[in-house]
């Protein structure tokens, strides 16, 4: 494999561990999907298409959902993995149909009708409580309005690290939607982290740069989405973190 094949593929490694981690709910299983997820791509015959990164994203995303029966347990909800797997490719990795579909390893036709009934398995999802931490207080009021019309029930605004450990100990959300930079009020993070030593609750992060939390040099978020983001992003963020019912490292 050339050199610009590789360089393409190390660009496309954030974005496979994003899918990887949503798809398995935790760091670690999608970490060691990637990993392996690489060694097969790279051991592959030559392909045209890793030189761009275009393909060597979609080359990594069909490897990690191959791999994907193998590395996952049991998981709660009605969609079924097929449909899991088409959700976060559209959603929340952004990809065109016909890519997701090949990615999937169907048909452009199959993937169109199973993505029609993973967005009605959205529609009956279990709702659950969820704490918002988010120091801007329009953005705040938009997630708010979001997450209520994907059916969930909203225990708190928290603007500051110390506001959302104490609404997190009083409430015990069901799930946790932060963002990283609070400014002068602390850090989502840092805030994670204080709320999961007493609330084992899967928790999903906002940023404008979900690339620096997807290294995988350190304990990093199972589930990111980036700002700004659309209705059906966050209604599947929050239907995979609810129903894997996982913590998010």
């Amino acid at each position: 494999m050339s050199a610009m094949d590789r360089a393409a593929l190390i660009r496309a490694l954030p974005y496979a561990r994003r899918y990887a981690r949503a798809l398995a709910g935790s760091q670690a299983a999608g970490d060691s999907m990637v990993a392996e997820a690489l060694k097969r791509v790279l051991a592959a015959p030559q392909q045209e298409d890793l030189a761009s990164d275009a393909g060597a994203r979609l080359a990594l995303y069909a490897a990690v959902g191959d791999l994907a029966d193998r590395f996952l347990g049991p998981e709660g909800g009605d969609a079924s993995p097929l449909q899991r797997k088409l959700l976060l490719l559209t959603a929340l990795e952004e990809q065109p149909l016909s890519a997701a579909a090949a990615a999937c390893r169907i048909s452009p036709d199959t993937a169109e009708l199973e993505l029609r009934l993973a967005r009605e398995a959205l529609r009956s999802s279990t709702a659950t409580r969820v704490l918002i931490i988010e120091d801007e207080p329009i953005i705040a009021l938009d997630i708010q309005e979001l997450v209520e019309r994907c059916g969930h029930s909203v225990v708190g605004i928290a603007t500051t690290e110390t506001e959302a450990v104490e609404i997190a100990r009083a409430e015990r959300p069901g799930l946790v939607l932060a963002d990283i930079n609070l400014g002068a009020g602390g850090d989502g993070v840092h805030a994670v982290a204080r709320i999961l030593r007493d609330v084992p609750a899967p928790v999903i992060f906002v940023t404008a740069y979900p690339e620096r939390l997807l290294t995988g040099e350190a304990m990093e978020p199972a589930f990111v989405i980036t700002k700004p983001f659309d209705p059906t992003t966050l209604a599947v963020a929050t239907y995979q973190a609810v129903t894997r019912g996982v913590l998010p490292v």
